[in-house]
């Protein structure tokens, strides 16, 4: 037996919006999101809220995002979405409060059944609970949770949900230490002096 992609189909995916609204979103995403001279995030989140995102307050997002469905997308409050990131939300992509999505991240919540001779289409939403830090250049496959506080370190690919407070490495991403936070009063370049 061998892959044959001429069989293909994935005509059962809807992406819960009409071919207008998901030909209009390709213009705005080109020229305001995936476009790296625009660094304005307040007319980003906007824009995302015009599409049927849910978007907390006071979030970040960088230039050269690249977002699939903002109808599939909800960011809480004080988020931060860095440069390059690609957001390929075939589901739900729930991001919470407090979370860091670095540089280069990708999250990814559409995959192929490579047991299958047709590569049929996988799809799961993604979750990042409370204070999650996706770190640079990493990837969050389909279906995961990265649960409250927990941190994907720079590279790493997780396959699975990552457990609350923990730092994660490597890849597939595996648990090395727990995550504490220091609750300093004082900012950070005032310590140094």
């Amino acid at each position: 037996m061998q892959a044959d992609l001429s069989r293909f189909n994935n005509s059962w995916y809807k992406p819960g919006s009409s071919k207008l609204k998901q030909t209009l979103w390709f213009v705005v995403n080109s020229l305001f999101f995936r476009n790296s001279l625009n660094p304005f995030s307040r007319l980003k989140c906007w824009l995302l809220r015009c599409f049927g995102a849910e978007v907390g307050k006071k979030v970040n997002i960088k230039p050269a995002v690249n977002i699939k469905y903002p109808w599939r997308l909800s960011i809480g409050d004080y988020s931060w979405i860095g440069e390059n990131v690609w957001i390929d939300n075939l589901e739900d992509v729930i991001i919470g409060n407090n979370c860091c999505i670095s540089q280069g991240a990708m999250l990814l919540c559409g995959n192929h059944d490579y047991q299958k001779d047709s590569f049929d289409l996988i799809t799961g939403k993604i979750v990042l609970e409370d204070g999650a830090w996706v770190g640079a250049q990493t990837t969050v496959c389909p279906g995961v949770t990265i649960k409250t506080h927990a941190v994907l370190s720079v590279g790493s690919v997780a396959t699975k949900d990552l457990e609350s407070y923990t730092v994660y490495q490597g890849n597939p991403a595996q648990p090395v230490r727990k995550r504490t936070i220091n609750n300093d009063t004082l900012p950070h370049h005032r310590l140094l002096q």
